[in-house]
């Protein structure tokens, strides 16, 4: 009888998953027609000095800095909605050409902080995929910053046995580095 009950729990647990994949398909496609989504285009952050946080990403980070500008007025209020009459931007490519936006608001440090905090609700990180996580974690630390713990190894799922772990950047910035497992 429990076999047969266990057989029977299987099957319907698997018609439930097969019914809940058939479901999820239509509707991220219906979500990205509604949208228009069709990809990331970079990731921005907010940071309280311009020049430390461009050597964080080029030093520390091995990201080509790629330009820097200024803007402000009632352009940038119109956009974002912040209250601040001009920003200096910088931008930061990957070596694999991922783009990440970097900004100094007028206001600096008087517009918030980022909690020292990977777990504070609103704060947000960037996965980062490198060769040695050990070499990354000693070039982070020797421009300065530091790493919140220590690389570990992902124990299941479809990412079992990456190696990970945080660093924090200025303005306490997480960076997650990722090394893949040798294959």
């Amino acid at each position: 009888m429990k076999i047969i009950f266990a057989m029977l729990l299987a099957l319907v647990t698997a018609g439930a998953q097969a019914e809940t994949a058939q479901v999820r398909p239509s509707e991220s496609a219906a979500m990205n027609e509604a949208t228009n989504v069709i990809a990331v285009d970079h990731t921005g952050f907010a940071v309280s000095s311009l020049d430390e946080a461009i050597r964080f990403w080029t030093e520390a980070l091995g990201f080509t800095l790629e330009r820097q500008s200024e803007m402000g007025g009632d352009f940038l209020h119109q956009v974002t909605g912040v209250d601040d009459p001009s920003v200096k931007t910088a931008i930061v490519r990957a070596p694999n050409g991922y783009v990440v936006e970097l900004l100094q608001y007028s206001k600096g440090r008087r517009n918030g902080a980022v909690p020292d905090s990977a777990g504070a609700i609103g704060a947000a990180h960037l996965a980062l995929t490198v060769n040695d996580i050990h070499a990354a974690t000693v070039r982070v630390e020797a421009a300065g910053w530091k790493a919140k713990g220590s690389p570990l190894p992902i124990t299941g799922g479809p990412r079992k046995g990456t190696l990970v772990a945080y660093v924090s950047g200025p303005d306490h910035i997480t960076i997650e580095l990722m090394q893949p497992p040798a294959r």
